[in-house]
Protein backbone atom coordinates (compact mmCIF):
# COMPACT_ATOMS: atom_id res chain seq x y z
CA UNK A 1 0.00 0.00 0.00
CA UNK A 2 2.78 2.40 0.95
CA UNK A 3 4.60 1.49 -2.23
CA UNK A 4 1.56 2.37 -4.35
CA UNK A 5 1.18 5.69 -2.58
CA UNK A 6 4.82 6.61 -3.06
CA UNK A 7 4.72 5.67 -6.74
CA UNK A 8 1.72 7.99 -7.31
CA UNK A 9 3.50 11.02 -5.82
CA UNK A 10 5.05 13.67 -8.03
CA UNK A 11 7.83 15.23 -5.97
CA UNK A 12 10.17 15.14 -8.97
CA UNK A 13 7.91 17.35 -11.12
CA UNK A 14 8.23 21.09 -11.64
CA UNK A 15 5.29 23.43 -11.03
CA UNK A 16 4.48 23.41 -14.75
CA UNK A 17 3.10 19.88 -14.34
CA UNK A 18 0.68 21.01 -11.59
CA UNK A 19 -0.31 24.22 -13.38
CA UNK A 20 -1.22 22.21 -16.47
CA UNK A 21 -3.32 19.90 -14.30
CA UNK A 22 -5.19 22.79 -12.70
CA UNK A 23 -5.71 24.67 -16.00
CA UNK A 24 -5.69 27.92 -14.00
CA UNK A 25 -2.35 29.39 -14.99
CA UNK A 26 -2.66 33.13 -15.58
CA UNK A 27 -0.75 34.25 -18.68
CA UNK A 28 0.29 37.88 -18.24
CA UNK A 29 1.87 39.76 -21.11
CA UNK A 30 5.39 41.11 -20.67
CA UNK A 31 4.17 44.73 -20.51
CA UNK A 32 1.48 43.97 -17.93
CA UNK A 33 3.88 41.93 -15.82
CA UNK A 34 6.49 44.71 -15.96
CA UNK A 35 3.90 47.30 -14.92
CA UNK A 36 2.77 45.08 -12.03
CA UNK A 37 6.36 44.65 -10.88
CA UNK A 38 7.17 48.38 -11.06
CA UNK A 39 3.97 49.58 -9.34
CA UNK A 40 4.11 46.72 -6.86
CA UNK A 41 7.72 47.48 -6.03
CA UNK A 42 6.85 51.12 -5.27
CA UNK A 43 4.09 50.03 -2.91
CA UNK A 44 6.34 47.42 -1.30
CA UNK A 45 9.09 49.98 -0.70
CA UNK A 46 6.52 52.16 1.04
CA UNK A 47 5.36 49.17 3.12
CA UNK A 48 8.91 48.35 4.20
CA UNK A 49 9.91 51.95 5.02
CA UNK A 50 6.63 52.92 6.72
CA UNK A 51 6.48 49.86 8.95
CA UNK A 52 10.14 50.29 9.88
CA UNK A 53 9.22 53.80 11.03
CA UNK A 54 6.34 52.43 13.12
CA UNK A 55 8.69 49.99 14.85
CA UNK A 56 11.31 52.72 15.33
CA UNK A 57 8.67 55.09 16.75
CA UNK A 58 7.61 52.55 19.36
CA UNK A 59 11.23 51.88 20.32
CA UNK A 60 12.35 55.52 20.56
CA UNK A 61 9.29 57.18 22.11
CA UNK A 62 8.87 56.33 25.80
CA UNK A 63 5.19 57.22 25.62
CA UNK A 64 4.74 54.11 23.47
CA UNK A 65 6.35 51.76 25.98
CA UNK A 66 3.07 50.02 26.82
CA UNK A 67 1.68 46.57 25.88
CA UNK A 68 -0.68 47.97 23.24
CA UNK A 69 2.09 49.70 21.31
CA UNK A 70 4.47 46.73 21.61
CA UNK A 71 1.78 44.58 19.99
CA UNK A 72 1.16 47.30 17.40
CA UNK A 73 4.88 47.24 16.55
CA UNK A 74 4.62 43.47 16.16
CA UNK A 75 1.71 43.98 13.76
CA UNK A 76 3.95 46.37 11.80
CA UNK A 77 6.62 43.64 11.75
CA UNK A 78 4.12 41.24 10.16
CA UNK A 79 3.28 43.89 7.55
CA UNK A 80 7.01 44.31 6.94
CA UNK A 81 7.24 40.56 6.28
CA UNK A 82 4.24 40.87 3.98
CA UNK A 83 6.12 43.50 1.95
CA UNK A 84 9.05 41.10 1.54
CA UNK A 85 6.64 38.30 0.57
CA UNK A 86 4.96 40.48 -2.08
CA UNK A 87 8.31 41.42 -3.62
CA UNK A 88 9.36 37.77 -3.76
CA UNK A 89 5.99 36.81 -5.25
CA UNK A 90 6.06 39.50 -7.94
CA UNK A 91 9.46 38.44 -9.23
CA UNK A 92 8.55 34.75 -9.11
CA UNK A 93 5.20 35.00 -10.89
CA UNK A 94 4.08 34.96 -14.51
CA UNK A 95 6.38 32.88 -16.72
CA UNK A 96 8.63 32.15 -13.74
CA UNK A 97 5.94 30.26 -11.80
CA UNK A 98 6.02 27.07 -13.93
CA UNK A 99 9.79 26.86 -13.60
CA UNK A 100 9.69 26.78 -9.79
CA UNK A 101 10.40 23.59 -7.94
CA UNK A 102 7.91 22.29 -5.39
CA UNK A 103 10.13 23.49 -2.55
CA UNK A 104 10.44 26.99 -4.05
CA UNK A 105 6.67 27.20 -4.49
CA UNK A 106 6.11 26.16 -0.87
CA UNK A 107 8.55 28.86 0.23
CA UNK A 108 6.83 31.53 -1.89
CA UNK A 109 3.36 30.73 -0.58
CA UNK A 110 4.65 30.09 2.92
CA UNK A 111 5.91 33.67 3.23
CA UNK A 112 2.44 34.97 2.40
CA UNK A 113 0.74 32.53 4.77
CA UNK A 114 3.10 33.39 7.65
CA UNK A 115 2.57 37.14 7.20
CA UNK A 116 -1.23 36.74 7.05
CA UNK A 117 -1.25 34.44 10.08
CA UNK A 118 0.97 36.84 12.02
CA UNK A 119 -1.26 39.82 11.18
CA UNK A 120 -4.39 37.93 12.17
CA UNK A 121 -2.86 36.58 15.38
CA UNK A 122 -1.58 40.05 16.31
CA UNK A 123 -5.03 41.57 15.82
CA UNK A 124 -6.55 38.85 18.00
CA UNK A 125 -3.98 39.42 20.77
CA UNK A 126 -4.53 43.21 20.55
CA UNK A 127 -8.29 42.60 20.83
CA UNK A 128 -7.77 40.61 24.03
CA UNK A 129 -5.40 43.27 25.41
CA UNK A 130 -7.95 45.98 24.68
CA UNK A 131 -10.69 43.92 26.32
CA UNK A 132 -8.63 43.50 29.51
CA UNK A 133 -7.82 47.22 29.69
CA UNK A 134 -11.38 48.38 28.97
CA UNK A 135 -12.99 46.07 31.51
CA UNK A 136 -10.66 47.65 34.10
CA UNK A 137 -11.37 51.12 32.61
CA UNK A 138 -7.72 51.81 31.90
CA UNK A 139 -6.03 53.19 28.81
CA UNK A 140 -3.37 50.46 29.03
CA UNK A 141 -3.49 46.96 30.47
CA UNK A 142 -1.26 45.68 33.25
CA UNK A 143 0.45 43.07 31.10
CA UNK A 144 4.13 42.85 31.99
CA UNK A 145 6.88 43.06 29.38
CA UNK A 146 7.62 39.40 30.00
CA UNK A 147 4.04 38.39 29.17
CA UNK A 148 3.98 40.63 26.11
CA UNK A 149 7.24 39.05 24.92
CA UNK A 150 5.72 35.60 25.44
CA UNK A 151 2.62 36.60 23.44
CA UNK A 152 4.77 37.89 20.59
CA UNK A 153 6.78 34.66 20.63
CA UNK A 154 3.55 32.61 20.50
CA UNK A 155 2.22 34.73 17.63
CA UNK A 156 5.25 34.05 15.46
CA UNK A 157 5.52 30.39 16.46
CA UNK A 158 1.90 29.71 15.47
CA UNK A 159 2.26 31.77 12.28
CA UNK A 160 5.38 29.91 11.14
CA UNK A 161 3.67 26.60 11.87
CA UNK A 162 0.59 27.61 9.86
CA UNK A 163 2.75 28.68 6.95
CA UNK A 164 4.68 25.40 7.03
CA UNK A 165 1.66 23.07 7.26
CA UNK A 166 1.32 22.44 3.48
CA UNK A 167 5.02 21.63 3.11
CA UNK A 168 4.80 19.28 6.12
CA UNK A 169 2.34 17.02 4.35
CA UNK A 170 -1.09 18.63 3.98
CA UNK A 171 -0.85 18.93 0.20
CA UNK A 172 -2.05 17.12 -2.91
CA UNK A 173 1.26 16.06 -4.45
CA UNK A 174 0.20 12.43 -3.97
CA UNK A 175 -3.50 13.07 -4.65
CA UNK A 176 -3.94 15.17 -7.77
CA UNK A 177 -7.73 14.86 -7.73
CA UNK A 178 -7.80 16.85 -4.49
CA UNK A 179 -5.64 19.74 -5.78
CA UNK A 180 -6.69 23.35 -5.58
CA UNK A 181 -6.99 25.48 -8.70
CA UNK A 182 -5.54 28.68 -7.27
CA UNK A 183 -2.65 26.94 -5.48
CA UNK A 184 -1.99 23.85 -7.63
CA UNK A 185 -0.19 21.75 -4.98
CA UNK A 186 -2.37 22.78 -2.03
CA UNK A 187 -5.08 20.38 -0.94
CA UNK A 188 -8.65 21.63 -1.18
CA UNK A 189 -9.32 20.41 2.35
CA UNK A 190 -6.47 22.63 3.58
CA UNK A 191 -7.96 25.66 1.83
CA UNK A 192 -11.31 24.99 3.51
CA UNK A 193 -9.61 24.73 6.91
CA UNK A 194 -7.54 27.86 6.28
CA UNK A 195 -10.38 30.06 5.06
CA UNK A 196 -13.01 28.91 7.58
CA UNK A 197 -10.66 29.26 10.57
CA UNK A 198 -9.67 32.78 9.51
CA UNK A 199 -13.28 33.83 8.89
CA UNK A 200 -14.26 32.51 12.33
CA UNK A 201 -11.44 34.55 13.92
CA UNK A 202 -12.66 37.59 11.97
CA UNK A 203 -16.15 37.12 13.39
CA UNK A 204 -14.78 36.63 16.92
CA UNK A 205 -12.74 39.85 16.76
CA UNK A 206 -15.69 41.83 15.41
CA UNK A 207 -17.79 40.49 18.29
CA UNK A 208 -15.11 41.43 20.86
CA UNK A 209 -14.77 44.99 19.58
CA UNK A 210 -18.53 45.41 19.33
CA UNK A 211 -18.79 44.34 22.98
CA UNK A 212 -15.96 46.72 23.95
CA UNK A 213 -17.41 49.66 22.06
CA UNK A 214 -20.89 49.21 23.58
CA UNK A 215 -19.39 48.94 27.08
CA UNK A 216 -17.28 52.08 26.65
CA UNK A 217 -20.20 54.11 25.29
CA UNK A 218 -22.41 53.08 28.22
CA UNK A 219 -19.63 53.76 30.71
CA UNK A 220 -18.97 57.20 29.22
CA UNK A 221 -22.65 58.17 29.33
CA UNK A 222 -22.90 56.99 32.94
CA UNK A 223 -19.83 58.98 33.99
CA UNK A 224 -21.02 62.10 32.20
CA UNK A 225 -24.36 61.92 34.02
CA UNK A 226 -22.55 61.91 37.39
CA UNK A 227 -20.16 64.77 36.73
CA UNK A 228 -20.59 68.41 35.80
CA UNK A 229 -17.49 68.54 33.59
CA UNK A 230 -17.18 66.81 30.27
CA UNK A 231 -14.97 63.75 30.01
CA UNK A 232 -11.79 64.08 28.03
CA UNK A 233 -12.20 61.30 25.50
CA UNK A 234 -8.50 61.33 24.67
CA UNK A 235 -7.84 59.98 28.18
CA UNK A 236 -10.33 57.15 27.92
CA UNK A 237 -9.68 53.73 26.34
CA UNK A 238 -11.94 54.61 23.41
CA UNK A 239 -9.16 56.57 21.70
CA UNK A 240 -6.96 53.51 21.12
CA UNK A 241 -10.00 51.31 20.45
CA UNK A 242 -11.03 53.48 17.50
CA UNK A 243 -7.55 53.12 16.00
CA UNK A 244 -7.62 49.35 16.28
CA UNK A 245 -11.19 49.13 14.98
CA UNK A 246 -10.18 51.02 11.83
CA UNK A 247 -7.17 48.70 11.39
CA UNK A 248 -9.38 45.64 11.91
CA UNK A 249 -12.01 46.99 9.52
CA UNK A 250 -9.41 47.53 6.80
CA UNK A 251 -8.01 44.04 7.39
CA UNK A 252 -11.43 42.40 7.14
CA UNK A 253 -12.38 44.35 4.00
CA UNK A 254 -9.09 43.56 2.25
CA UNK A 255 -8.80 39.88 3.20
CA UNK A 256 -12.39 38.61 3.31
CA UNK A 257 -12.79 38.44 -0.51
CA UNK A 258 -9.63 36.35 -0.80
CA UNK A 259 -10.72 33.99 1.97
CA UNK A 260 -14.16 33.56 0.38
CA UNK A 261 -12.55 32.77 -2.99
CA UNK A 262 -10.24 30.22 -1.31
CA UNK A 263 -13.26 28.66 0.38
CA UNK A 264 -15.03 28.36 -2.99
CA UNK A 265 -11.89 26.82 -4.47
CA UNK A 266 -11.73 24.36 -1.58
CA UNK A 267 -15.37 23.43 -2.21
CA UNK A 268 -14.40 22.70 -5.85
CA UNK A 269 -16.54 25.40 -7.45
CA UNK A 270 -16.75 24.42 -11.11
CA UNK A 271 -18.26 27.68 -12.41
CA UNK A 272 -15.74 29.95 -10.70
CA UNK A 273 -13.06 31.59 -12.84
CA UNK A 274 -10.25 32.10 -10.34
CA UNK A 275 -7.79 33.48 -12.90
CA UNK A 276 -9.67 36.79 -13.10
CA UNK A 277 -9.70 37.44 -9.36
CA UNK A 278 -6.18 36.34 -8.37
CA UNK A 279 -4.63 39.71 -9.27
CA UNK A 280 -7.42 41.62 -7.49
CA UNK A 281 -6.95 39.54 -4.32
CA UNK A 282 -3.21 40.26 -4.32
CA UNK A 283 -3.89 43.97 -4.91
CA UNK A 284 -6.22 44.10 -1.89
CA UNK A 285 -3.63 42.34 0.26
CA UNK A 286 -0.95 44.84 -0.73
CA UNK A 287 -3.38 47.72 -0.12
CA UNK A 288 -3.98 46.52 3.44
CA UNK A 289 -0.27 46.61 4.30
CA UNK A 290 -0.06 50.09 2.74
CA UNK A 291 -3.03 51.40 4.73
CA UNK A 292 -1.97 50.29 8.22
CA UNK A 293 0.92 52.78 8.73
CA UNK A 294 -1.30 55.54 7.33
CA UNK A 295 -4.02 54.64 9.84
CA UNK A 296 -1.55 54.69 12.75
CA UNK A 297 -0.28 58.16 11.85
CA UNK A 298 -3.73 59.61 11.05
CA UNK A 299 -5.54 58.31 14.13
CA UNK A 300 -2.67 58.84 16.60
CA UNK A 301 -1.22 62.37 16.74
CA UNK A 302 1.66 61.24 18.93
CA UNK A 303 2.63 58.62 16.35
CA UNK A 304 2.54 61.23 13.58
CA UNK A 305 4.68 63.62 15.63
CA UNK A 306 7.18 60.81 16.26
CA UNK A 307 7.30 60.05 12.53
CA UNK A 308 8.19 63.70 11.81
CA UNK A 309 10.86 63.65 14.49
CA UNK A 310 12.36 60.49 13.00
CA UNK A 311 12.49 62.12 9.57
CA UNK A 312 14.22 65.17 11.06
CA UNK A 313 16.70 62.95 12.86
CA UNK A 314 17.52 61.08 9.65
CA UNK A 315 17.98 64.33 7.73
CA UNK A 316 19.87 66.42 10.25
CA UNK A 317 21.35 63.93 12.71
CA UNK A 318 20.19 63.60 16.29
CA UNK A 319 21.30 65.94 19.07
CA UNK A 320 23.18 63.04 20.62
CA UNK A 321 25.14 62.45 17.41
CA UNK A 322 26.05 66.12 17.20
CA UNK A 323 27.16 66.02 20.83
CA UNK A 324 29.31 62.98 20.18
CA UNK A 325 30.95 64.69 17.22
CA UNK A 326 31.67 67.75 19.37
CA UNK A 327 33.10 65.65 22.20
CA UNK A 328 35.31 63.80 19.74
CA UNK A 329 37.30 66.99 19.04
CA UNK A 330 40.79 67.07 20.64
CA UNK A 331 41.01 68.93 23.95
CA UNK A 332 43.39 71.84 24.55
CA UNK A 333 46.30 71.24 26.90
CA UNK A 334 44.77 73.46 29.59
CA UNK A 335 41.34 71.74 29.50
CA UNK A 336 40.37 69.14 32.06
CA UNK A 337 37.25 67.05 31.74
CA UNK A 338 36.88 66.76 35.51
CA UNK A 339 36.78 70.52 36.12
CA UNK A 340 33.78 71.34 33.98
CA UNK A 341 31.05 73.19 35.88
CA UNK A 342 27.83 71.38 36.72
CA UNK A 343 24.87 71.97 34.42
CA UNK A 344 22.73 74.97 35.17
CA UNK A 345 19.19 74.73 36.44
CA UNK A 346 17.93 75.91 33.03
CA UNK A 347 19.74 73.08 31.26
CA UNK A 348 18.42 70.57 33.77
CA UNK A 349 14.86 71.75 33.22
CA UNK A 350 15.35 71.49 29.43
CA UNK A 351 16.62 67.92 29.73
CA UNK A 352 13.75 66.91 32.01
CA UNK A 353 11.27 68.57 29.67
CA UNK A 354 12.61 66.64 26.68
CA UNK A 355 12.15 63.35 28.53
CA UNK A 356 8.69 64.16 29.75
CA UNK A 357 7.42 65.60 26.52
Amino acid sequence: MAQNNSSSCHFDKSMEFFYNKSSQRSNLSYNVLTMVQVVGSIFCIFILVANCMVIAAVITNKRFHFPFYYLLANLAASDFLAGIAYVYLMFNAGDVSPTLTIREYFFRQGLLDVSLSASLANLLVIALERYISVMNWKVHSNLTKRRVTLLIFLVWSISILMGAVPSLGWNCICDLDNCSKMAPIFSRSYLIFWSVSNLVIFAAMVAIYTRIYIYVKKKTVMLMSHTTSSINRRRTPIKLIKTVMVVLGAFVICWTPGLVVMLLDGMNCEKCDFKRVKSLILLLAVANSVMNPCIYSYKDREMWATFKNLVRCIGNGTRQQRSLRANARPLNSGQDTNTSPPPSEEMRSDDNGSLDS
